[in-house]
């Protein structure tokens, strides 16, 4: 006679003999490759796998463990400790999730999530040591910061593909809008083909030429001003856009387009599409992205507009002088800052300075119609003298209106406080059960509820700017408590969104579009709620 486990192992004789409530509740507790090999024993265990997996999982952890082999065990026993079938991951290191997983592997200024074994939340920042001002690249000392993170997420009726842009070792940053080698006959832009081809993805998976949401990860080297405006530009308003715009990142997918490199070539980002498939398995909820901004830049003085511009290309940075609006005098660089200074006087230390410059430009995808599209960039004040104030990166011309911004911790506070207060309203929504039900008792109801969450704020802030640790998650965590939520510190933080964010002084600041921030923590919340019960 067979014993009880091969009996088991009967397929659809196994519900009969256990029962299908008994049977779901021992494959609950499986990680998640012995639920794979069980959802593979008969069709009968499958669809009950297929009934556990059918909301969508966001599971993260943290390892701080000073061996590598040990620290990469711990994460990874963590994250597929509980059933999930990984669509995408975000790790430090990653080899067991297959080949056809799209993983992106960053490199970020500090990583934000739950300790592997201690089950604490943590935001922590790489320190600065002496290696790293001494030629380590801008990367940190490993003996200071050993750490990895580990994210993946499981996402039903949703299709989630990688989406490289490719760009040469040779591109200087402010030409990353050169022809790529393969659309040279069309005079197509890397950027174009780029947009393109995030469009194309879209409408052969779903309705719509916009996925639900995008998550960009986005090398030092590129510049994601201009791609970003682009992909604003371009992809539906109900697009979520968020992400890391200035760090080192690697990326392995099975996206199919024919891309081929040369070995002078690199990505230059990789967006991670989330698009609606409309072939969803029936009896599949919709799920949702939401997304909060935190802003710690704070406006101060006039408006100017610049004067005269010089850019110096190779150095990635620009001189110029200015005009206060509705005046004719021309001021130099050292003159604008002495009053700016005095603007501020003694009520903050040590702030970072930047202008947010507005541009209207000329902006088309392809060979589309040209339409003016007005957008802010932030461009880092470097300094200033009796003829030019110094400032990041190119892109400015005469004629720009710009303000200064300086970095506050108080304002980053208050910014906080508006988004635990908007995170407490979506709270509240998913409490509230759909009266479209109301027949089916409060138990067969489908609530709205938050599974997951990604966060991105600036290595500038953190608890050296607060004075206190964990501030930035401090509002997803005291209404979500329990959710995951995971994320990292970046050089530069991607949120679509407006100007009106920064200052509510003026209504039309709500045109003025701005996707690439500084001093901000972007977070991402997402939701889930599942179909209408059948009568």
């Amino acid at each position: 006679m067979a014993s009880q486990p091969q009996r088991l192992i009967g397929g659809g004789a196994a519900i009969d003999l256990i029962g299908e409530d008994l049977l779901q509740n021992i494959l609950t507790r499986l990680p998640a490759a012995s639920f794979a090999s069980a959802a593979s024993v008969s069709r009968s265990w499958n669809l009950v796998c297929g009934s556990i997996l059918s909301r969508p999982k966001l599971s993260s952890a943290l390892s701080f463990n000073p061996s590598l082999q040990v620290a990469v065990e711990e994460v990874f026993n963590k994250v597929l400790s509980e059933p999930i079938r990984p669509h995408f991951a975000i790790a430090s290191i990653s080899e067991k999730l297959g080949s056809a997983v799209p993983v992106i592997t960053s490199a970020p200024h500090g990583i934000i999530g739950r300790d592997a074994l201690r089950d604490e939340f943590k935001e922590v920042q790489w320190e600065i040591t002496e290696d790293d001002n001494q030629g380590n690249n801008g990367n940190s000392s490993p003996y200071a910061n050993r750490a990895i993170a580990l994210t993946i997420g499981y996402m039903p009726g949703l299709k989630v593909i990688g989406m490289p842009l490719l760009q040469s070792n040779e591109l200087h940053e402010g030409n990353l809008l050169e022809v790529s080698h393969k659309q040279q006959e069309s005079r197509v832009s890397v950027i174009d083909e780029f947009v393109m081809d995030i469009m194309e993805c879209s409408a052969s998976i779903s309705d719509s030429t916009s996925p639900a949401g995008i998550v960009m990860f986005a090398d030092t080297e590129s510049d994601m001003k201009r791609v970003l405006e682009k992909m604003d530009y371009a992809l539906s308003q109900e697009t979520v856009i968020v992400g890391d715009g200035n760090g080192k990142f690697l990326y392995r997918g099975d996206y199919k387009k024919d891309i081929t490199r040369s070995p002078c070539e690199s990505f230059a980002a990789v967006a991670l599409l989330f698009i609606k498939n409309r072939d969803k398995i029936h009896g599949i909820g919709e799920t949702q992205f939401h997304v909060t901004l935190s802003t710690g830049l704070s406006p101060i003085g006039p408006t100017y507009k610049a004067a005269s511009v010089r850019e110096i290309r190779d150095e990635c940075y620009t001189w110029l002088t200015a005009r206060r609006e509705g005046s004719r005098e021309k001021l130099d660089g050292q003159t604008i800052l002495d009053h700016i200074y005095g603007e501020i006087g003694e009520r903050i230390q040590y702030p970072a300075f930047y202008i947010g410059v507005i541009k209207r430009r000329k902006c088309s995808i392809g060979l589309d119609k040209v339409r003016w599209i007005t957008s802010c960039a932030f461009h880092e004040v470097l300094g200033g003298d009796e003829e030019y104030l110094y400032a990041g990166d190119s892109g400015i011309k005469t004629g720009d209106s710009f303000r200064f911004y300086h970095s506050d911790s108080n304002t980053a506070l208050s910014s906080c406080s508006n988004i635990s207060a908007n995170l407490r309203c979506l709270k509240q929504d998913c409490n509230h059960a759909n009266t479209h039900n109301l027949g089916l008792g409060a138990a067969n109801c489908n609530k709205k509820e938050v599974f997951g969450g990604f966060i991105f704020s600036c290595c500038g802030r953190g608890e050296s700017f607060f004075g206190e640790p964990n501030i930035d998650s401090s509002p997803f965590l005291e209404n979500f408590p329990g959710v995951t939520l995971a994320g990292s510190f970046c050089g530069g933080e991607i949120g679509r969104g407006d100007l009106s964010l920064y200052s509510r002084e003026s209504q039309d600041q709500g045109s003025i579009r701005c996707c690439l921030h500084v001093f901000s923590s972007v977070c991402l919340v997402m939701s889930y709620t599942p179909p209408l019960l059948e009568h």
